[in-house]
């Protein structure tokens, strides 16, 4: 990353966007394809961060690549005492929504589940969701687990945040919760493929989502391809 992250304020803590890279040379010429000048928007997967440049498998699309640190992550703030929920870091890549306009999101482990939650929550303003392998896809499971309060030793602090893995790695998803934001982006987003999956790692959760109308199985490769033509 050449440039310091925008920090955007997202319910008095700061999220920082990083700019990986502006539009491809050309793409926003006056016979450039559909999409050229929407931004991708990635969301990392739970203990990680926003990457330094623009991943490989990714290079070809058109329109800028941004990539948000969720909160207690990267350079995003940390707040104090945990309290850490997917809905939360929903609330910080709504936030980078907000400021780009539109984006088409890809999202590696717990942020392809917030990728799913903000496709449903934004239908306008995502042109699709990119869910991808990565650390956190799974969750907890459906039903809650034992009540445990986790909290990091004398020595552990800074990003990402121990409270952040702990919290979010038990994070509760019931299949019905998470079809419903499916169905929500299928509705109302115009899209007839609002999500594609290009995920082998399939938690409750997940499986009840491809089984969904909107809802695809299929490369990376072709997902962006697609998304890149829409309007």
């Amino acid at each position: 990353m050449s440039a310091a992250p925008e920090l955007l304020v997202h319910v008095k803590m700061r999220v920082a966007l990083h700019r990986l890279r502006g539009a491809l040379p050309g793409a926003l010429a006056p016979d450039a394809r559909p999409g050229a000048g929407r931004a991708l928007l990635l969301l990392h997967g739970l203990g990680e961060r926003s990457p330094e440049r623009v991943p490989d498998e990714l290079a070809l699309w058109p329109g800028p690549v941004d990539a948000l640190d969720f909160t207690g992550h990267g350079a995003s703030d940390l707040p104090a005492g945990g309290g850490y929920t997917a809905e939360i870091l929903m609330g910080d890549a709504d936030a980078a929504l907000q400021r780009l306009g539109c984006a088409t999101l890809v999202g590696r482990g717990i942020g392809a589940y917030v990728a799913l939650l903000l496709a449903g929550a934004r239908p306008k303003q995502v042109r699709g969701a990119i869910l991808r392998d990565g650390p956190g896809l799974a969750g907890g499971g459906p039903r809650p687990s034992t009540t445990s309060i986790p909290w990091p030793g004398p020595n552990e602090s800074g990003p990402p945040d121990p409270l952040a893995l702990a919290e979010l790695s038990r994070d509760v998803r019931p299949p019905e919760y998470a079809t419903a934001f499916v169905r929500q982006a299928a509705l109302l987003s115009g899209l007839v493929r609002p999500l594609s999956l290009c995920v082998t790692e399939r938690a409750t959760w997940l499986r009840a989502v491809a089984e969904e109308p909107g809802a695809e199985d299929t490369s990376l490769a072709e997902a962006l391809a697609h998304y890149a033509r829409l309007e």
